[in-house]
């Protein structure tokens, strides 16, 4: 999967440049662009743009800078309330696990699994809705100059939430999850209560239950809002206009007062940030969820039609903007295409049982025999009345941790300073094999400069025979007029 991100990014940047060639919007440049309305609106005075020289609104740079810091500490007080969200589940997960404990059935732990994690996804989209309204609103106060400064410092406000907001539960899920129990006479404890546990089936179970419920439930719940949203406001739209035009309203309308009862299109924006999501669900926890690939294809087949429904359909046409490249997503998908190598080595490494295996096996025995009594510790002698008591660890009877524990945890590093290492050379030589333009695009454009200079010089050189020309015919005027003259 690592692979194919990396891969799949390289091809993107060739068909970016095939796009920006064919729209003339390769050496389109931030510079050309005009200011927003909204900036010339608020900006408080005049200045000369030292690119252009044109006079054009201004906002001091360091008012700006400060608005951004303040804006910063917004985001990081939101970070922080999506932290406490992910810290009351977890309690609220424990306390009901509890409570499922004493009825001694295991089904009613799934159950209370699934349940939090149902919560925790309405809370995800919850939170996400809150605090793009927030994220714009602190946009629009930073003043930036540009659509394209203001799209990015929009979009990457977003994004950081977002991240936070939806992958902060598997993350947890993990690599923090089972981490600190402890042993018995010395659990670890949260608040007074005793720190969660993997349950029998390892922790791996649980992060693929999870990803399952907050990736195909919020695919869904989009699938859903995209289908029924554009048309509850056409419906508004059609009724508000109704009323404003009254019986103007029953004549034969033409086409573009068709066009104009549809709604207002709201950009890309929403569709950008519902594909990165998904490309890091799919990238950086495909160890823990192997599915997420096919549900993410099947997502991208129903949603392509829903699109082209919303947009052919119920919304305007959009207003056409230059832009020669999809801006700061791209720095996006290539920083989660690199996260999700080192996610995945510590997944393979820490969480799942692949290690642990393949040590017992080298150790021990190649068939595995008796590895499961392997990896359970006795408790100690005064913990319980009865005299075998054990939990999933490797301890002594103590409860310090023996030889094998620190040798797993050597190979552990090991094999992700190696995986990295493998993963990454391999990335780069993918990346230095696959040039970011096209051999046929690239002639394309030398054969363009190399016409443009001819046709440069041609023109040059038709310039100087008529300013030649000018000048001897100017001469032979003059000399007609003086020999009039004698």
């Amino acid at each position: 999967m690592s692979f194919w991100a990396v891969t799949f990014l390289e091809y993107w940047k060739r068909k970016m440049a095939t796009l920006a060639h064919h729209w003339d919007c390769m050496d389109f440049h931030e510079e050309e662009e005009r200011p927003r309305p909204e900036f010339a609106a608020m900006a408080p005075t005049m200045e000369q743009n030292p690119v252009t020289g044109v006079k054009e609104p201004y906002f001091p740079e360091k008012t700006r800078l400060s608005r951004m810091f303040t804006g910063s500490m917004v985001i990081i007080m939101m970070l922080c309330v999506v932290m406490i969200f992910l810290v009351t589940v977890v309690m609220c997960r424990g306390i009901i696990s509890v409570i499922m404990f004493h009825t001694g059935s295991p089904v009613l732990r799934t159950i209370a699994n699934i349940s939090s994690s149902i919560v925790n996804l309405g809370l995800i989209l919850l939170m996400g809705q809150v605090y793009t309204a927030l994220a714009e609103q602190l946009t629009k106060w930073e003043m930036h100059r540009t659509q394209t400064q203001y799209d990015n410092a929009f979009i990457f406000k977003v994004f950081i939430f977002q991240f936070v907001n939806f992958y902060s539960s598997p993350f947890y899920v993990a690599f923090f999850k089972g981490r600190f129990v402890g042993y018995p006479t010395n659990y670890g404890t949260l608040f007074g209560m005793r720190n969660e546990d993997c349950g029998p089936g390892g922790c791996l179970i649980e992060l693929a239950e999870q990803l399952f419920i907050i990736m195909v439930g919020k695919q869904l719940i989009n699938n859903i809002q995209e289908f029924i949203i554009p048309k509850l406001k056409a419906w508004r739209q059609k009724k508000t206009l109704s009323k404003v035009l009254g019986d103007k309203s029953s004549h034969e309308n033409r086409r573009w007062e068709e066009d104009y009862k549809l709604v207002e299109c709201e950009g890309l924006f929403e569709e950008y940030l519902e594909m990165v999501l998904q490309f890091g669900f799919i990238t950086i926890f495909v160890a823990a969820f192997p599915l997420a690939p096919l549900f993410a294809l099947l997502n991208n087949w129903v949603e392509i039609r829903l699109d082209a429904h919303k947009f052919v359909c119920e919304y305007r046409r959009p207003v056409a903007e230059r832009a020669q490249n999809i801006g700061v997503w791209f720095i996006i998908l290539e920083a989660l295409s690199h996260l999700s190598v080192i996610a995945n080595a510590f997944l393979i490494a820490f969480t799942s049982d692949f290690l642990p295996r393949l040590l017992y096996q080298y150790k021990f025995n190649n068939d595995l025999n008796d590895y499961v009594n392997f990896t359970l510790a006795y408790a100690p002698l005064n913990y319980t009345e009865y005299p075998l008591c054990r939990y999933k660890a490797f301890r002594d009877n103590n409860g310090n941790y023996t030889l094998f524990y620190w040798e797993l945890l050597a190979v552990r590093l090991g094999f992700i300073i190696a995986f990295e290492h493998v993963v990454f050379f391999v990335l780069r030589a993918i990346d230095w094999i696959v040039p970011d333009v096209p051999e046929s695009l690239e002639l394309k454009i030398k054969r363009e400069r190399y016409l443009a200079k001819q046709a440069l010089a041609e023109n040059q050189e038709a310039l100087l025979v008529s300013r030649s020309r000018g000048v001897a015919s100017d001469h032979s005027l003059l000399q007609c007029v003086h020999s009039q003259r004698v």
